[in-house]
Order: C-alpha cells, then structure tokens, then sequence
C-alpha cells in the first residue's frame, strides 16, 4: 500500500512483470516499479496546487481548495533502493519513496513483502 502527501486515499504498487522473482507469492517490486497508471495508482483526490487541474479548479471556487481526481506523474524512480538486485536494479524497500510531478512525496506504508520490507 502507498499514500501520497497531497493523496486523500492510499492506493496499491502493482507490479506488472510477471518473470520477476517471489516472496510469499507475491513479485518483487523494483525501483523502475514507477510507472503512473500501471505501476502506482492513483490516490482518490488531489490537494496539490501544483497540479493544474486542482488549481483551475481552485481559482473557479474563488480561491477555496478544490480537489480534483488524482492522476499521478512520476519522472524518476523510487529511491533509495535496497541492496539486493531484482530483475538488474535495486529492490524497491520499505523506505524508498518517490515523488509526483505535482508535488507530492509517495511513500509506502504498508509493504507487501516483510523480509524485503526490512532489507534481509
């Protein structure tokens, strides 16, 4: 599970590559795991000025914050990256986090995969 900073809801990392190594069932998810719309879903609303729908909307509400539907733009991969390589780059772990083009940090919160989640 992630959540954004400008988020109204958690949302899930899905990863897509069905190749990619196990644990608990489940696929490891690395730090190229960041694409908008296949890899990070969106967040419910966002509160981000930044983000030019809720500022058009925002300035039609005459200056009351208006969230708008969340769309997330993600231009560089998660970081920090754990130790341990998945499919050739750095496993995605508990810490990493990755930021929207509007402003918002994504974090994790609820990682899928607890021996990863702790760096073993």
């Amino acid at each position: 599970m992630l959540q954004c900073s400008f988020g109204m809801a958690p949302s899930s990392l899905m990863v897509v590559d069905p190749t990619r190594p196990k644990v608990q069932n489940k696929p490891i998810a690395n730090v190229m795991d960041n694409k908008p719309m296949a890899n990070i879903m969106p967040f419910g609303m966002c509160q981000s000025m930044a983000n030019p729908t809720v500022a058009s909307a925002t300035a039609a509400a005459m200056g009351v914050l208006t969230p708008m539907p969340c769309v997330p733009m993600i231009a560089a991969p998660w970081m920090p990256g754990g130790k341990e390589m998945i499919a050739n780059m750095p496993a995605l772990i508990d810490n990493c986090k990755c930021m929207c083009n509007w402003g918002g940090q994504i974090s994790i919160n609820m990682p899928g995969n607890v021996c990863l989640a702790e760096g073993k």
